[in-house]
């Protein structure tokens, strides 16, 4: 039975489980703006990839002591200051000396300053996955690109070969 909201009733009078999903038109919008998720929720998530033929069966080959950048990019645009961003990089590489990885917001390396947010040291002659996460919190609703980038403390490092390897960073924005 359909409850009437008139002065007699008032929106007072309105007890829990009166409104049902049945009582709604199938037609009815909530703007997004009214919808709060719970800390801790999936926003949005956004995937860049690359191929190892973008570089001739690399994405980056270098013996730079400074890091370089890989192309492996993906950009997002925040709802919120107060939301983070999980960035998830998949790729391979192969070293004959030590290697860094670090992952860059716009210009600024948000990892360590000289080890970047995973390190791996020796030689392997073998091409080896590498996967690594970080939070980070751009306080920031502008477009943020990320951007996964390399560098050598010994020897020369290739990223992302190995047959057609696909490289992939994932960015999760999460609801603070």
């Amino acid at each position: 039975m359909p409850t009437e909201i008139s002065g007699s009733t008032g929106v007072n009078k309105i007890q829990d489980n009166t409104i049902v999903n049945a009582d709604i038109n199938s037609s009815a919008a909530i703007a997004g703006s009214k919808l709060v998720m719970p800390t801790g929720s999936v926003l949005q998530v956004v995937v860049g990839s690359n191929t190892n033929t973008a570089n001739g069966g690399f994405l980056l080959s270098t013996n730079s002591s400074s890091f370089q950048s890989v192309p492996l990019t993906a950009t997002i645009t925040p709802k919120t200051t107060a939301n983070k961003i999980l960035i998830s990089v998949n790729t391979s590489f192969y070293r004959a000396g030590s290697i860094n990885f670090t992952i860059y917001a716009g210009s600024t390396n948000i990892g360590h300053s000289a080890n970047g947010i995973m390190r791996l040291t020796g030689a392997d002659n073998n091409w080896t996955d590498a996967s690594h996460q970080i939070l980070h919190s751009p306080n920031t609703t502008s477009a943020v690109t990320y951007q996964l980038y390399a560098r050598s403390e010994s020897g020369d490092v290739t990223v992302g070969g190995d047959g057609s390897v696909q490289n992939t960073i994932v960015l999760m924005e999460i609801a603070a």
